[in-house]
């Protein structure tokens, strides 16, 4: 099969990723093997090929193809596996698999699992023609899925509806979601489900528009320094952040009232989390396999709607840098 595959971390200008010949897995008990329809491309990509994860074990061998997001039919069925058949469309989250058994798989947060396996990144993922899945963690695509478009739904669709819905949000609630990309554009629309006032920060005129056209109430441009906001201190309920970016974690403890809830999703300190104000802070990364299933249903309903821009796989290289470069608007879609 062809893929793009990574032999080693590097910048992304010198286009570490080869697009090449690779054996095609041969799936075994209690798995399937996978043709690959579409793939999103994640800024986490992006983090793992140029090396910035190296020190948390990510990626967690060589070669590796990256891609956790990922659209497909069922291929090829291992043994033991009763509740797929062949050509059935599917979809895989980045969680691969859990070990099943500890305290997190047992009370429905197997995301958290310490063993957890992560599509593209502890094992090869969906930048190729074929993937190999475990059975019991892939996804029925419901109608109303569109197989080319909506492979984002599994890493910033439940990463973004995970978030929201820690983000302990209601009718009477102002909510800010800074950084309006992949995630931020799908966590404005989960955030107007709970009736919030959701205020988006973005230092993009693209992302601003797209901000509108996901309903936010209102837009605040920004710099990339996320200065000149001192009027809005202390002026919400909960604050969402998917922007990587120190400086727009800084900003979003100002805008927190008393009791605020803050919900990162990204790496970062807080250099001035003020004990008296009572803010809870809350990490939040992708979600368990209920919380899938969940935004499908929302998908497949119209309640969730995503921009994509489609491009052959064997330009992730190109296209990684776009992202780099903040030129991806919404979400970035390779198709074998």
């Amino acid at each position: 099969m062809k893929a793009m595959v990574l032999h080693g971390v590097n910048k992304i200008e010198d286009k570490p990723l080869k697009y090449e010949e690779y054996p095609v897995p041969k799936p075994g008990a209690g798995e399937v093997l996978v043709k690959v329809i579409s793939c999103g491309v994640c800024h986490s990509n992006l983090h793992m090929i140029e090396g910035d994860w190296v020190n948390y074990g990510i990626p967690a061998k060589f070669p590796i193809i990256p891609g956790h997001e990922i659209i497909g039919s069922v291929e090829e069925i291992g043994e033991g596996v009763v509740n797929l058949k062949h050509g059935q469309n599917v979809g895989l989250s980045p969680l691969w698999n859990s070990c099943g058994t500890c305290e997190y798989c047992i009370t429905g947060n197997e995301h958290l699992c310490n063993s957890a396996q992560i599509t593209g990144e502890t094992v090869d993922g969906g930048y190729a023609e074929y993937v190999l899945a475990k059975a019991n963690y892939i996804y029925n695509i419901p109608t109303g899925i569109n197989l080319q478009s909506d492979a984002p739904l599994f890493c910033p669709g439940v990463t973004a509806y995970r978030a929201t819905k820690m983000a302990e949000l209601g009718p009477q609630s102002t909510v800010y979601v800074i950084g309006i990309g992949g995630v931020g554009h799908v966590a404005i629309q989960i955030a107007k489900l709970y009736g919030a006032h959701v205020i988006a920060i973005t230092t993009s005129e693209e992302h601003a528009q797209l901000a509108k056209e996901m309903g936010a109430d209102d837009i605040i441009m920004t710099n990339r320094n996320y200065e000149g906001l001192e009027n809005y201190r202390e002026s919400a309920n909960s604050a969402i952040v998917f922007s990587p970016s120190q400086k727009a974690l800084d900003l979003s403890l100002k805008l927190l009232k008393k009791k605020g809830v803050m919900v990162m999703g990204v790496f970062g300190d807080l250099h001035d989390l003020r004990f008296v104000k009572e803010i809870k802070v809350k990490g939040s990364v992708i979600g368990p396999r209920s919380d899938m299933k969940e935004v499908l249903s929302l998908a497949s309903k119209g309640k969730i709607k995503l921009r994509v821009t489609k491009f052959p796989m064997s330009e992730a290289n190109e296209v990684l840098k776009m992202l780099k470069d903040g030129k991806i608007v919404g979400r970035a879609v390779l198709l074998p």
